[in-house]
């Protein structure tokens, strides 16, 4: 249960009771990594859901808002430093590997951030439109599954938060969340299926880009999962 909390205490800015841990228990705690997405989901749906008493726009509001705060921006940061690399790598990997090290939002990240908003903004107004819209409860914990392949899967950057979590990550844990998201996507949409396609085209992309994971690349990598999940869900009613 204490790497539960610490899970949580990472990836969420919810008021938690202070744990004493050391680096071995963080490390662990990526294993909850999706458990505690879950519970962002929550926050997120509860949101929507206030919102959407008065009308659909102002549920995607709300929910967007309760989604960013929950997390704490923390992803995308992550997002608007690998954009910000991305724009340099035409000078090659080590002119990208320093922008990507500097701590200033530049002109792509900052681009980055404001398209990821609004395009979650369009998608969770579009849900709401709709029936079903519950469904988001599953998405922020579909790409939390996302961290735990690619440390497993992917060589990290340099030593950090991704060197940390690479070799506490067994395939009993991956095998467990694969599993409950094959149930998630059977009982309440099969458009959640798509995760592991978005995972592991991130995990292609970045392992092409930069060699390797770092930090920054799993919040990316997060925030993409999570609007490309967004999109599945807005275009799957329209397939059948």
């Amino acid at each position: 249960m204490k790497d539960f909390v610490l899970a949580l205490q990472f990836l969420t800015r919810l008021p938690l009771p202070p744990v004493a841990a050391g680096d071995a228990a963080f490390a662990r705690s990526i294993r909850w990594f999706p458990a505690a997405g879950l519970v962002a989901g929550l926050v997120l749906l509860l949101g929507l859901w206030l919102g959407w008493l008065l009308d659909p726009w102002t549920g995607a509001l709300l929910g967007l808002a309760a989604w960013v705060w929950v997390t704490g921006a923390l992803h995308l940061d992550g997002l608007a430093d690998i954009a910000d690399a991305s724009g340099a790598v035409h000078k090659g990997r080590e002119r990208l590997r320093e922008v990507l090290a500097d701590p200033h939002v530049g002109s792509f990240g900052a681009v980055s951030i404001g398209l990821q908003l609004l395009a979650k903004l369009v998608l969770l107004h579009a849900l709401l439109a709709g029936t079903g819209w519950w469904v988001v409860l599953f998405v922020p914990a579909a790409a939390r599954f996302g961290p735990l392949v690619w440390s497993w899967w992917l060589p990290p950057l340099h030593e950090g938060l991704a060197s940390r979590f690479r070799n506490v990550i067994r395939p009993a844990d991956l095998i467990l969340w694969l599993v409950l998201l094959a149930f998630a996507a059977a009982l309440a949409n099969p458009a959640l299926a798509a995760a592991p396609l978005l995972i592991a085209a991130w995990g292609w992309r970045v392992r092409r880009l930069l060699g390797g994971i770092s930090g920054d690349g799993h919040g990316a990598g997060i925030e993409l999962v999570e609007t490309g999940l967004l999109l599945a869900l807005v275009i799957a009613p329209h397939l059948g």
